[in-house]
């Protein structure tokens, strides 16, 4: 496994380009099986998760033509369904989180879909049954093999448009039932329906392959079954958890850095967040600037005094990715912050790292922990850790750049899952991060 050897307490200074969104990439890239068309997607990351994925689309028969970095031509029109009942399947599937949105387009096209239980970030319980059971309500027939974990839905003929309300607004779930109901008999109508960016993405490249998808940004969908799509370009946003991340890495490390092109109306209240912890971002045309903080920033208190409390929820609420970078960039704050991840269980369990070099944390449960800023008056101090997970991965390479002395950050094969050439371009803008 590699390994990260950072020298911290070194001011950076520079232009960043966040890459392209992970997120959104594991959901337009499963559109490819819809339609025997060519689909042209740009601003694709490179990054484990998201080649993972183009490597399954492949093993499944996909033409895959490479134009450029992040470039991709796809053409399904040769689908190999029967990969899906192989052990390497089940290995490969098995390995990525996203690898579970491949199931409603197949489902919809070739009547049937398989997936055994998928990887991911061990982070708490990431239940599938939103997706199962919306398949059921179009039509479809579950079957689990329990003593494989593999699951499967199938159909005979087409699938029938259905109303449903879900019963969380998941995303992946909303964007696994959006890439069925497209090739769906009727009217599906999805209602407490995921709204993020990336899914509102999703939606309008099947309405540029010719769905009918109506609501697009609301919690309220309408879908209009058509009988065939076909092909489309579509570009990828920027990464808005990699955008906070770079802001709390300017913030924490007292850098000068501008975050270039980050599609500030996707944002939602990102910007808002790290502003009540007393970030100072300028908004240049497209472009974030920080300034250096030189005499730290402070967290705000709600009206009435009391401590801020920062919580994750759907959007349009804060994203539960940035949580990890919000907790460490508060060890430096000056005040005192409630951190309160309320959507996975396991998610602030890396916070005795942060404690081990010195932070002053208290975990109150599995989703609540306490910040007590330093407010730089004590700098953290160099350690041997590990990535437990993409995010938390993050956000301790955040806290070794600004430690004192060499910290080593091992397992960062997770880091390299979420974020593309990630030492590289730290390297650019001054950071001496060395790949082991």
């Amino acid at each position: 496994m590699g390994t990260f050897k950072i020298e911290g307490g070194i001011a950076l200074k520079g232009d960043i380009t966040p890459q392209g969104a992970k997120n959104e990439a594991l959901q337009v890239l499963c559109p490819v099986l819809l339609t025997s068309e060519k689909v042209r997607v740009t601003n694709i990351p490179d990054i484990i998760d998201v080649n993972k994925l183009i490597t399954l689309l492949g093993n499944l028969g996909v033409k895959i033509q490479k134009n450029g970095p992040g470039d991709y031509t796809f053409q399904a029109d040769e689908v190999n369904v029967n990969y899906l009942k192989t052990e390497a399947f089940k290995k490969e599937g098995g390995s990525l989180r996203g690898s579970i949105m491949i199931v409603g387009p197949l489902l919809a096209r070739f009547g049937c879909g398989y997936i055994p239980k998928p990887g991911g970030d061990k982070i708490g319980r990431r239940r599938l049954d939103t997706h199962f059971e919306g398949f059921i309500n179009l039509g479809a027939k579950f079957r689990y093999e329990r003593e494989d974990h593999f699951y499967g839905v199938e159909i005979d003929g087409r699938l029938q448009g259905s109303y449903m309300l879900l019963d969380e607004a998941s995303v992946t779930g909303t964007a696994n039932i959006v890439m069925a109901a497209v090739l769906a008999e009727g009217t599906t109508t999805i209602y407490n329906a995921a709204c993020e960016p990336y899914l509102q993405q999703l939606c309008k490249m099947l309405n540029s392959m010719g769905a009918k998808i109506s609501g697009v940004g609301s919690n309220l969908l309408t879908i209009e079954g058509v009988e065939t799509l076909g092909g489309c370009e579509h570009r990828i946003l920027p990464d808005m958890v990699e955008i906070g991340s770079w802001i709390g890495l300017a913030a924490m490390t007292r850098s000068e850095i501008t975050i270039k092109n980050v599609s500030w109306e996707n944002l939602g209240q990102i910007p808002n967040v790290f502003r009540k912890l007393g970030i100072t971002l300028e908004r240049k045309g497209d472009d974030i600037y920080i300034p250096a903080h030189k005499d730290g920033y402070e967290i705000k208190t709600d009206i009435d005094g009391s401590i801020l409390t920062v919580s994750d929820a759907p959007w349009p609420g804060f994203t539960p990715d940035l949580l990890s970078i919000v907790l460490v960039v508060c060890t430096q704050a000056k005040g005192d912050v409630l951190i309160h991840q309320k959507m996975f269980e396991s998610r602030l369990f890396f916070v005795d790292k942060l404690i081990d070099m010195g932070a002053k944390i208290m975990l109150c449960d599995p989703h609540r922990a306490v910040v007590m800023g330093h407010n730089f008056q004590s700098q953290l101090k160099a350690t041997t850790m590990s990535s437990p997970d993409i995010r938390a991965g993050i956000s301790l390479l955040i806290a070794a750049l600004t430690a004192k002395g060499t910290s080593t950050i091992q397992n960062i094969e997770q880091i390299d899952r979420g974020y593309e050439r990630i030492d590289e371009r730290l390297r650019a803008i001054g950071a001496n991060i060395v790949r082991v």
